[in-house]
């Protein structure tokens, strides 16, 4: 145990992501932006990688073949509901997104809706909530910014 802890690598780069090197590799990879634990389960389990092993301690082809599984999930037969993006607004395909990526398209999403001027993107232009939440004791904060409540003038009861 004390010669793994002398060869165990601080940080491992998995997925253009830096990863500590002292977490189980599910932990790990559940840092990545758009992996989540399931997600990370799963790929270790195509990766044939045991879950419990620290990320430091993993070996060339392992790193390989770990990063073989999430960029090509379609090649290991991916469920589909395990993707985070089903029928593609462009292509129409199952797609999974990480990092930068993810980043990009949902922004993308956010600039359509917003061009078409649909209620959704609508909303998220102005700041207010966007799946039918209340807003009448939520949602007060105006970019940061606290917004009071307007009492009723005390003239109609005088």
């Amino acid at each position: 145990m004390a010669e793994e802890q002398k060869n165990i690598k601080h940080i491992v780069r998995i997925a253009n992501t830096d990863l500590v090197g002292e977490k189980a590799i599910v932990i790990a990879l559940a840092k990545i932006n758009g992996i989540g634990v399931i997600y990370a389960n799963m790929v270790c389990k195509f990766a044939s990688v045991d879950i419990r092993k620290l990320c430091g301690l993993l070996d060339g082809r392992e790193i390989e073949r770990i990063n073989d599984v999430i960029a090509n999930p379609d090649k290991y037969k991916v469920p589909v509901w395990m993707k985070d993006r089903r029928k593609d607004y462009d292509t129409g395909r199952d797609l999974h997104l990480i990092g930068s990526d993810l980043d990009f398209t949902q922004e993308q999403d956010l600039r359509r809706l917003k061009k078409i001027k649909s209620r959704r993107g609508l909303r998220h232009a102005v700041g207010l909530p966007v799946r039918g939440q209340r807003t009448k004791s939520n949602f007060r904060r105006n970019k940061g910014k606290a917004m009071g409540v307007k009492k009723k003038s005390d003239a109609k009861a005088k």
